[in-house]
């Protein structure tokens, strides 16, 4: 049997849910780490739900336009570590490889350089190209990062640009005679000006129509804003049920389903009800990165414990290059609010509490260092030699993570429930 394609999952779902009432949410986990993707694999395998890992063009993209931060993965090089894990921990499940925030204006430096139109939209298809070579399952197609945009991007021209980004991509996967691709479109940022019932419903209209003119496959998610917002390590939006189930319904008419981003840090009850109001799948991914972060402080106090009861003779220095590392890194920024912002990383070093809320924040940035990496390796040693194992105490911590979502999202024994209607 060959693999089931994301869109094929999903219709799956919707006869499940409208056969035996049956209700569930898919998790989209962005890919952090090697220890996370080894701890999903190792949940997915006890648990049996399909894994999306969601990486944003920051993360992983083609070595000329930088790489990526996480592991300095390319889009093969992502592919075949994934393959490599998944072969480590024995997973035989589903698995999917999916572009989260593809297109241009996506790579921050893109933004930064305020790249005019034509010259985004080369880099941006480029890098959809690499992502078709490398054999990813789904798609997001989103054009709305506009850096010039100082309010809402005009529905007309994000239609224009998704239109034009799914063609192209339609184009390239079969010239190359590769199999079918799943695509997600629409954002939750107030620049994609679909924040709005009325916005979202019009603009799943119009592009419907323009998709099946032009006989251009429908999206399998369109994304929509149910008021959550992801900042500093919690989730300071405003979850809105009324307008997800509403946002649902309206996707759902055309057969879409809706994807709900910055989902992270949501509250066990909130959670919970998402697969009742029709949400098909959520977001989640800095909260992981933070999650291992803590995991690793926890490990250095554990460190710097043993070695206070000369347990152990010497002392690496992670806290010390984690914390420089992270805090010069500056990707701190885009998750503060308020003034803070704009701090200087000497005003951050000089206060102790926020100085170790930004490594939490953004530690997970840092994680590929050099500096970072050599002191984790000595840390572990140090540890290792007492007997303990701090690579299984930091899967096992990130799995408990993951596992929250999983158990609220009713997904426990779907690959196989889903297997069995094909």
């Amino acid at each position: 049997m060959d693999k089931i394609t994301i869109g094929s999952f999903v219709k799956g779902l919707y006869r499940l849910e409208a056969d035996e009432n049956f209700k569930c949410t898919l998790l989209g986990i962005g890919p952090m780490s090697e220890n996370l993707i080894e701890a999903v694999f190792l949940l997915a395998k006890q648990k049996d739900f399909p894994v999306m890992f969601i990486a944003s063009r920051n993360q992983v993209d083609a070595d000329e336009f930088g790489g990526g931060y996480v592991c300095s993965w390319n889009q093969q090089t992502f592919r075949q570590d994934i393959d490599r894990i998944a072969q480590k921990v024995s997973f035989d499940g589903l698995y999917y490889l999916c572009r989260d925030h593809g297109g241009p204006w996506q790579r921050d430096k893109e933004r930064r350089d305020q790249l005019p139109v034509k010259k985004a939209m080369e880099l941006g298809k480029k890098s959809y190209r690499y992502d078709l070579l490398a054999g990813f399952d789904l798609l997001h197609i989103d054009p709305t990062k506009i850096p010039t945009a100082d309010r809402a991007v005009p529905m007309d021209l994000v239609l224009d640009y998704t239109v034009e980004l799914i063609e192209y991509c339609e184009i390239e996967r079969k010239a190359h005679n590769l199999p079918p691709v799943d695509y997600e479109v629409g954002t939750e940022e107030t620049n994609g000006g679909l924040t709005s019932i009325e916005n979202y419903n019009t603009f799943i209209n119009m592009l419907i129509a323009r998709l099946q003119e032009k006989k251009l496959p429908l999206p399998v998610f369109i994304v929509g804003q149910t008021g959550t917002l992801t900042r500093r390590i919690e989730n300071v939006g405003h979850f809105d049920a009324d307008q997800a189930m509403a946002l649902s319904k309206a996707a759902r008419v055309h057969g879409v389903g809706l994807k709900e981003h910055n989902c992270d840090y949501q509250t066990d009850f909130i959670l919970n009800i998402h697969p009742a109001l029709g949400i098909t799948a959520s977001n989640v991914a800095p909260e992981y990165g933070v999650r291992e972060t803590q995991a690793l402080l926890m490990l250095s106090r554990m460190e710097k414990y043993f070695y206070s009861r000369k347990m152990l003779d010497s002392l690496s220095s992670f806290q010390e290059a984690f914390t420089q590392a992270a805090i010069e890194s500056e990707r701190w920024r885009k998750w503060m609010v308020g003034d803070t912002a704009q701090y200087t990383t000497d005003q951050i070093v000089a206060d102790k509490a926020l100085a170790n809320e930004v490594v939490q924040i953004c530690g997970h940035y840092i994680f590929n260092d050099p500096a970072v990496r050599e002191q984790t390796a000595q840390m572990y040693a140090h540890l290792e030699s007492l007997g303990l194992n701090p690579h299984q105490i930091v899967v096992s911590a990130i799995m408990k993570s993951v596992e929250r979502y999983v158990d609220c999202f009713n997904m426990q024994g779907i690959t196989s429930r889903v297997k069995e209607l094909y």
